[in-house]
C-alpha cells in the first residue's frame, strides 16, 4: 500500500494539471458510471490528501474519495488518451492530461458530514500545513501499545507506512516494541519532525530516501531500495554490523537492530 508521500505527490501533481478546468469524467469499467455522470462538465476546485487517503472537490459541491488499498493505481497520459485496457474505474480527461484510475480499495462521492467523519478519525498527517502534532502525542502518551504498532495507526499518525515507521525508529534509536507511554516528549517531537522531513523529501523526490549515504553522482531516481534505505529489509545494521532482527508488528513486518535500538 503506498505511504502517504505518494497520495501528497498526486495530489500536487493532480492539483497541477486539472485543478480550474471542467472534467470529463467516465466509468469505461461501470462500476462508478452514476457517479460519474454527477462530476462530468463540472469544475475541479482542488484536490488534496490526508495521510492515504485523496479528496477531489468540485465547484458544484461534490466530494470524490480515492483511497488506493493495495492494488490502486493511476495512469496519466497527455491528451488524447488511449483506449481503455483493463478495468477502469475512473476516467478523467482534462484540457491537456488524462487519467486512468483502475484497482482502487475506494472510490465514492461523500456528502460534507461523510467527509468531516473521515477526516475526523483520522491522525493528524505530518504533510499538512493544519496538522496538530499534539493530537498524536496525546494519543502515544497515554498508551501502552507498542510505539511501533501506533505509528500505523491510521487514527494516530496518517500517512505513515511500515517503511518509514522502521526507518525513522531506527534512526531515532528507539525500539519497535517499546510501549508508547514510555515514550519521552523529547523523542515524540524527534519522531515527529523526522516523519515531516523525510515524507517532504519523498513527495520531492516521489520515492521514500532516508539516508544520506548515497553513490557519487547517482540521481535519486536511479536509486536501487538498498542505497535508499537505512534498515528496512536489510541483512545487517550499516552502524553497529550486527544481524537485522524482523518479526510481525501491527501486521506487518518490522526491521530493527538489536544493539541500536533500546
Amino acid at each position: 500500500m503506498p505511504e502517504g508521500h505518494v497520495l501528497h505527490r498526486i495530489a500536487r501533481d493532480h492539483t497541477k494539471w486539472f485543478v480550474g478546468q471542467k472534467m470529463q469524467v467516465s466509468s469505461p469499467q461501470g462500476r462508478f458510471q452514476k457517479e460519474s455522470k454527477r462530476l462530468s462538465g463540472e469544475k475541479l476546485a482542488r484536490v488534496e490528501a490526508f495521510g492515504k487517503h485523496l479528496i477531489y472537490h468540485w465547484r458544484g459541491g461534490q466530494i470524490l474519495h480515492v483511497h488506493l488499498g493495495l492494488y490502486g493505481k493511476f495512469h496519466h497520459y497527455k491528451n488524447p488518451p488511449p483506449e481503455p485496457q483493463g478495468a477502469v474505474r475512473v476516467r478523467m480527461i482534462g484540457s491537456r492530461r488524462s487519467y486512468d484510475l483502475k484497482g482502487p480499495n475506494t472510490c465514492q462521492l461523500l456528502s460534507d458530514a461523510d467527509f468531516k467523519r473521515l477526516t475526523s478519525r483520522l491522525g493528524p498527517d505530518p504533510l499538512r500545513d493544519d496538522a496538530e502534532p499534539e493530537l498524536a502525542w496525546k494519543k502515544i502518551s497515554r498508551s501502552r501499545v507498542a510505539i511501533g504498532s501506533l505509528l500505523l495507526n491510521q487514527s494516530v499518525v496518517a500517512g505513515l507506512g511500515n517503511i518509514y515507521r522502521a526507518e525513522i525508529l531506527y534512526s531515532l534509536g528507539v525500539h519497535p516494541e517499546r510501549p508508547g507511554n514510555q515514550i519521552s516528549r523529547e523523542e515524540f517531537d524527534q519522531i515527529w519532525e523526522l516523519s515531516v522531513r523525510l515524507m517532504q523529501i519523498g513527495v520531492k523526490a516521489n520515492r521514500i530516501i532516508t539516508t544520506d549515504r548515497r553513490p557519487a553522482g547517482k540521481p535519486a531516481s536511479r536509486l536501487s531500495a538498498a542505497e535508499r534505505l537505512m534498515i528496512y529489509k536489510h541483512p545487517v545494521c550499516p552502524r553497529c554490523r550486527a544481524d537485522i532482527q524482523s518479526w510481525n508488528l501491527g501486521n506487518r513486518t518490522i526491521y530493527a537492530c538489536p544493539a541500536c535500538q533500546t
